[in-house]
């Protein structure tokens, strides 16, 4: 017969579950998804030996995950009197996870894109006054800057919408709905 126990850890695997898939969506590792979320069930900070234990993941990939989770925000290093090894905690306050990673994501690619978008836009200016390019060629160009143009607004909007994020705006367009509000 089950404990009552092996019956929540059972009951919380699902979402676990659900968690790891989804981290998986935006590009991470499943694995660090079944961590996040036995973090997030967990009510205490854990050290890497007891997440180890929890997953049965090696203390490398371990490792490697609570500090990719770091990077993105969703877990907080803890300190507690007494105890000598690191300690670590799921961020819980998933509005703030949600906002904290997407603003990085846009934020880097921001950055990747208006660099190249830069460079590219200057080798056309430059290339457009080639007295040796044809008139289908110039235009071409022409067509191309106007594109580049179009990308520039679409990262000067990005940069608004991470600005919003970050500020907390966009909850006063997207407003968190109260307890009462479940789906």
């Amino acid at each position: 017969m089950e404990s009552p126990n092996q019956k929540i850890d059972e009951a919380r695997q699902e979402y676990i579950e659900s968690l790891a898939e989804t981290m998986e969506m935006y590009g991470l590792s499943p694995s660090m998804g079944r961590l996040f979320g036995i973090m997030f069930f967990h009510d205490e900070p854990m050290t890497l030996d007891e997440m180890r234990t929890q997953t049965g993941m090696s203390k490398t990939s371990m490792s490697t995950g609570v500090r990719a989770l770091s990077r993105l925000k969703l877990v907080h290093k803890k300190w507690q009197k007494g105890i000598r090894k690191d300690l670590y905690e799921a961020e819980h306050d998933q509005f703030r996870s949600f906002v904290d990673f997407f603003a990085q994501q846009w934020e880097k690619e921001i950055e990747i894109n208006q660099s190249s978008l830069r460079k590219t836009e200057q080798k056309l200016r430059a290339l457009r006054d080639d007295p040796q390019l044809s008139e289908e060629d110039q235009e071409q160009i022409l067509r191309d800057l106007e594109k580049l143009e179009q990308a520039k607004q679409y990262y000067q909007w990005l940069r608004h919408l991470v600005d919003a994020f970050e500020s907390g705006n966009i909850f006063k367009h997207v407003p968190i709905p109260d307890k009462s509000d479940s789906f």
